[in-house]
């Protein structure tokens, strides 16, 4: 093949579809550090001196900064996706380095908890755009543990973000994001920043750092599920299930830079990782229009089975990577060599990308190769006008403003595109809502203390990493399993996604159950049954969210949904599980114990968690019950064909010169 064939073929893979779907599993790989809290957070209670309810302060903030996305999914309506995510890689970079500086005390004296707090949000917050001296509670230590999963689910910000700019933009911003917030908080930890960093210091750095999350999931998923609309649940399976992965990744290469004797350098990792794969991607991520076709449609399935192969063959081999390093003690060198074979695995799915990309450089007309060499101007893409209907007298316009308002609220028929207000009021919203504040609040309390759980029933700091690693590999196993059988059961058998969601929140109850009563052995299989269910909730909410509520608005959308999981995460983790595990370490009187000898606050025995992982069970029954009444009042929305205007190709997907997409009509 001459030279100048080779050089085509390599540009018309570099700005395929394919190579921008692999690019966004690569994102997603990297996006999922707010996982991996339960391995340094212990650090973070012993090294600043927090009580236990700080701590999942600390968590909460996480996740907040997480799953709280609104101004990514506003970034992301007007700027390209590129900057969406150089935000996100800038917000994990700084969150997470101040979070490592406060650690490892390399920012003053003592950095206080919501400064913590501010760290570990921003950097997850990055993932929407990726001295013991004090007497320590568990109240503290969630405190911390809510600030990162607030980080890490609140992304209201980024979606609001990506619906006035491209893709790479808010990618930019979560980069910078997780960089800078988990940046701060590995200072903390290792005393680079200070003798003992404030609470609201730490909150603050892991919240950025976990905020960086929104703005990856923005940037890249969001685009992905425009570029594939008909093929949605299996994509948003996908990118949630290398999400999923991104724990037992992180753990891996950990072990391999750092040996796993001391967890602080992995809030390091946290940090800097994400923000480069988001960074070297920034032109790759935007919006692709394709033409729809049924053998193109037979083409993109079996393509993304092919992913979803390669997927499993690397869960597979973390599974037995993590059983093997449990059993056997591995050297330095033995841990480089695992890891260099998981990064060998996550370079697989390029060979699917070349294989599609060649099929379609092969039937590309010389039309279409001359236009791929002329730069491309701004297109609009506008629809035929509409034959004005003559309104009647009454309907012309509303005569109050009280009027006017419900004029605005009223909403469309569902699976079309409503406004954001339409959908913020809809009742299907409030009870999908609901469902997710109980339903995966109470699997983000039980992934956020899993680590304190372990200490309490005895079982060793290596195994409290086996668990971690359970959680992410069964997360990945439950998010492609419910992406790919979801698609499955509507399309065959009409099955509202929301009953799906329903059966998987009930599923979750035998988990909680295992941690109550911690039974020798059981939380192997509780890290099984909860990071599944998780997992398995992620794409089938996210799902729901597009096909109810069309894909117009769909960045802030799908980011408001997310501001769920902290809000169920505050609730369980810090105001249920933290305060009763004090109250029962106060009980059995080692907090007198700990006073006297300037020791974290313990808790152990099986009454440590009881009574909370019994309220997390009714609350999450309970979740699935609201998710039950949602899926009765869509079943008849489900029973047509969801996807029939991208079939009949009413709906085309427009893109801007930034790299813009929005349903055109």
């Amino acid at each position: 093949m001459p030279m100048a064939a080779v050089a085509a073929f390599a540009a018309h893979v570099l700005r395929g579809r394919w190579f921008m779907a692999y690019g966004s599993f690569l994102i997603m790989s990297a996006a999922g550090a707010t996982y991996i809290f339960a391995i340094y957070s212990k650090d973070i209670k012993s090294t600043l001196g927090y009580t236990q309810e700080q701590l999942n302060t600390v968590g909460f903030f996480k996740d907040v900064g997480a799953n709280i996305g609104i101004h990514a999914g506003l970034i992301a309506e007007v700027t390209p996706p590129w900057f969406v995510l150089a935000i996100g890689a800038a917000m994990n970079l700084g969150g997470y380095l101040m979070l490592y500086l406060s650690v490892t005390g390399h920012v003053g004296a003592r950095t206080p908890l919501w400064l913590v707090c501010l760290y570990i949000a921003v950097g997850a917050n990055s993932q929407a755009f990726a001295n013991t001296g004090a007497l320590v509670t568990c109240e503290q230590l969630n405190t911390v543990g809510f600030f990162k999963d607030v980080g890490a689910n609140i992304g209201i910000h980024a979606g609001l973000i990506a619906e006035v700019t491209p893709p790479w933009f808010v990618l930019a911003i979560g980069a910078a994001m997780n960089l800078g917030g988990y940046l701060m908080l590995y200072l903390s930890v290792t005393g680079h920043v200070g003798a003992r960093t404030p609470l609201w210091l730490v909150c603050l750095y892991i919240a950025v750092g976990a905020n960086s999350q929104a703005f990856a999931n923005t940037g890249a998923l969001v685009t992905c599920v425009k570029n594939f609309p008909e093929s949605r649940g299996v994509m948003l399976g996908l990118l949630k299930g290398f999400v999923g992965l991104s724990g037992a990744i992180f753990t891996q290469l950990y072990l391999a830079f750092y040996g796993g004797g001391n967890t602080k350098p992995l809030i390091l990792l946290v940090g800097w990782l994400p923000a480069a794969v988001s960074l070297a991607f920034l032109g790759t991520i935007r919006i692709i229009r394709a033409p729809r076709s049924p053998a193109a449609a037979r083409r993109e399935y079996r393509a993304f089975c092919g992913f979803l192969y390669v997927s499993l063959a690397l869960a597979a081999y973390l599974m037995v990577a993590i059983i093997l390093q449990k059993r056997l003690r591995f050297t330095r060198a033995e841990y480089g060599v695992s890891a260099a074979v998981v990064f060998a695995m996550l370079l697989l799915p390029f060979t699917i990308v070349v294989r599609e990309e060649a099929a379609l450089f092969k039937n590309k007309s010389p039309e279409e190769e001359e236009a791929d060499d002329v730069p491309r101007a701004l297109s609009v893409v506008t629809a035929p006008a509409k034959p004005a209907a003559q309104p009647s007298p009454e309907s012309q316009r509303p005569t109050t403003a009280t009027a006017r308002i419900l004029q605005a609220l009223r909403p469309p028929p569902r699976g079309e595109d409503y406004t954001i207000l339409q959908a913020l009021v809809s009742m299907d919203m409030v009870l999908l809502f609901t469902a997710t504040v109980f339903g995966v609040g109470g699997t983000l309390t039980a992934i956020d203390n899993m680590g304190q759980i372990g200490e309490s029933l005895g079982y060793p700091q290596r195994s409290v990493a086996t668990f971690v690693s359970l959680i992410s590999i069964w997360n990945y196993l439950g998010r492609v399993a419910a992406g790919f059988a979801s698609e499955a059961l509507l399309a065959r058998h009409r099955l509202p996604r929301p009953l799906i969601l329903a059966v998987v929140l009930l599923l979750t109850a035998p988990g909680h159950l295992l941690i109550a009563f911690g039974v020798p052995g059981s939380l192997y299989a509780a890290s099984v049954v909860v990071g599944f269910c998780f997992g398995a909730a992620q794409p089938l909410i996210l799902a729901s969210v597009s096909e109810l509520f069309g894909l117009k608005y769909y960045s802030t959308l799908y980011n408001f949904c997310g501001t769920a999981s902290p809000v169920g995460s505050y609730i369980l983790n810090v105001r249920v599980a933290g305060r009763m595990y004090d109250r029962e370490a106060a009980r059995q009187g080692h907090g007198v114990a700990a006073a006297a000898g300037k020791k974290a606050l313990t808790c152990i025995g099986v009454r440590c968690y009881r009574e909370s992982f019994l309220v997390m069970t009714a609350v999450t029954v309970a979740a699935a019950a609201v998710a039950a009444v949602l899926a009765w009042r869509t079943r008849v929305f489900y029973a047509g064909d969801i996807y029939a205007k991208f079939k009949d190709g009413k709906t085309e997907l427009g893109a801007d010169s930034n790299g813009n997409g929005t349903p055109k009509e």
